[in-house]
């Protein structure tokens, strides 16, 4: 008899990088469903109370459904959500961000706990948002140049 290993615990990291400031909003689930995604526009709507908020993102499954439409409704016109062209991750600024996560945070690692690996990645985020120009460098913004 062989053993196999059981199923691996799983954790989502979904988040936005706000392409002015570098600021980002990062947050990890068990899974990631519409609700999750609902939680995350949430999320950014209390980060930024006034004024207009722009998503860009792909046209996930997740991305269209009724806890979203209902955030976005409860916003009253303070969320615009754009749509990018589909297989075009290049368009969305957080993939990079993801990118460089990975490089720096999961690529060749094992950690020895599911803890273990959300310190790492929380630390990950803390250490760009106090730092927001190295995460305005990894996205590829010129915003800190023109403002």
């Amino acid at each position: 008899m062989i053993l196999t290993p059981a199923q691996p615990h799983r954790r989502y990291g979904i988040g936005a990088v706000d392409y002015h400031t570098g600021e980002t909003v990062v947050q990890f689930h068990r899974h990631k469903r519409r609700k999750e995604i609902a939680a995350l526009l949430d999320a950014l709507l209390e980060r930024h109370p006034t004024g207009t908020v722009y998503v860009a993102w792909d046209n996930a499954s997740t991305h269209e459904d009724d806890e979203v439409e209902a955030v976005v409704r409860a916003a009253a016109g303070r969320l615009v959500l754009l749509y990018l062209p589909t297989y075009s991750p290049w368009l969305n600024p957080i993939e990079m961000l993801w990118r460089h996560f990975r490089r720096e945070v999961t690529h060749c690692e094992l950690f020895t706990t599911m803890a273990d690996l959300l310190t790492a990645a929380t630390h990950f985020f803390l250490r760009h948002n106090r730092a927001p120009w190295k995460t305005l460098s990894v996205i590829g913004s010129k915003a800190a140049i023109v403002a």
